[in-house]
């Protein structure tokens, strides 16, 4: 099948595939408009089951960053990479050099960060090769890592949905269940913590959740039984997809708030959560933390003004319910609506000059 049949191309601009034998590089660099700016989003590496599960997941988490950028009122574009290997076994410096070279070939439209299987370690190796990476600040509180802004976001992201669906803004007592306590799911789960609210967590790695249980008191459940327990909310924050037509009709919760990108496996996923009275908060507009502070970092501003940015997904997220609300339409449309008013204006703009 040719990408351009791909039932998930969606007009991207540009994919580039990139092999590298010395090294054992099999990576795929998606890029989907640029009609806002360069193409900014992160390199995952994950053992895909095959070429085409890994072509999928590419080309919809580019899309994912195009709407995400959109809708977080930045000057970017969409794009990803992923590469293809077991970030535990595979990695190595010459792969991640080589990668730094492709992405060099691109010439500055797409610009990589870390991501699932990748770290700011590897995005300093990746940037010996090329200068189009970001999220690399030696000065920063993190070190450039977005992890914990990205949490941030879908915490003030997450009470904002409680909000809407509960009429609450005290989290104490609430009950959240979280799929994936990694990286971003942990940092949630510590505000979570911090915010009264009680925690069930899975993940496929026993060490994630055997810290969630040690350090936040967190209830701790198989990965298989996440979806089924008695829970206010939902958070996935592991990889995207876990919600189908099949989990759809195990969850309990009435709220789905997590950092997870493409959630729902399904488009018409979205209609079956509206008719269950079950609040989607979009992925890519509560997630939009980690992209806002790269963007920040580029253009060197303050910590303050770039969690201010953050802040605003709150508002962001009222608006998309208020108008779905009104409209009776599933909340995935119209923050799809947003997005592609913002990034179609400036292509409109471009064709009628």
């Amino acid at each position: 099948m040719s990408v351009f049949d791909h039932p998930d191309f969606d007009q991207h601009e540009q994919v580039a595939f990139f092999n590298h034998p010395q090294s054992g590089l099999k990576a795929i660099v998606a890029i989907h408009n640029t009609n806002l700016g360069p193409s900014l989003g992160g390199c995952r590496m994950w053992p895909y089951a095959s070429f085409q599960h890994a072509l999928t997941d590419v080309l919809r988490l580019s899309k994912g960053m195009t709407y995400k950028s959109a809708v977080a009122g930045l000057k970017l574009g969409g794009g990803k990479c992923v590469i293809i290997g077991d970030p535990r076994a595979d990695k190595s410096e010459a792969m991640l050099l080589a990668l730094g070279e492709y992405i060099n070939g691109l010439s500055g439209a797409y610009i990589t960060a870390e991501d699932s299987g990748t770290s700011v370690p590897d995005m300093e190796v990746i940037s010996r090769s090329t200068d189009y990476v970001a999220g690399i600040n030696p000065e920063g509180e993190h070190g450039g890592d977005p992890s914990p802004t990205t949490a941030y976001g879908t915490f003030v992201g997450l009470k904002a949905a409680v909000k809407h669906r509960f009429g609450q803004s005290d989290l104490t007592g609430l009950k959240v269940a979280i799929q994936g306590v990694g990286n971003v799911g942990f940092h949630l789960a510590r505000h979570l913590k911090e915010a009264g609210a009680e925690l069930i967590v899975s993940d496929i790695f026993a060490q994630n959740s055997e810290r969630a249980a040690e350090q936040l008191g967190a209830t701790v459940v198989a990965p298989t039984e996440i979806y089924g327990v008695q829970a206010d909310v939902f958070a996935p924050c592991a990889l995207g997809g876990s919600i189908n037509q099949d989990t759809v009709h195990e969850l309990q919760a009435k709220v789905i708030a997590g950092a997870a990108n493409n959630q729902l496996a399904q488009a018409q996923v979205a209609e079956t959560l509206l008719e269950k009275g079950i609040l989607y908060t979009p992925d890519y507009v509560l997630n939009a933390g980690g992209i806002i502070d790269i963007a920040y970092q580029r253009e060197v501003k303050s910590r303050e003004e770039m969690l201010a940015h953050v802040d605003t997904i709150a508002h962001t997220l009222e608006e998309i319910f208020g108008r779905a609300q009104e409209q009776g339409l599933p909340t995935n449309l119209v923050a799809d609506q947003v997005a592609e008013q913002r990034f179609n204006a400036t292509e409109d703009l471009r064709a009628a000059s």
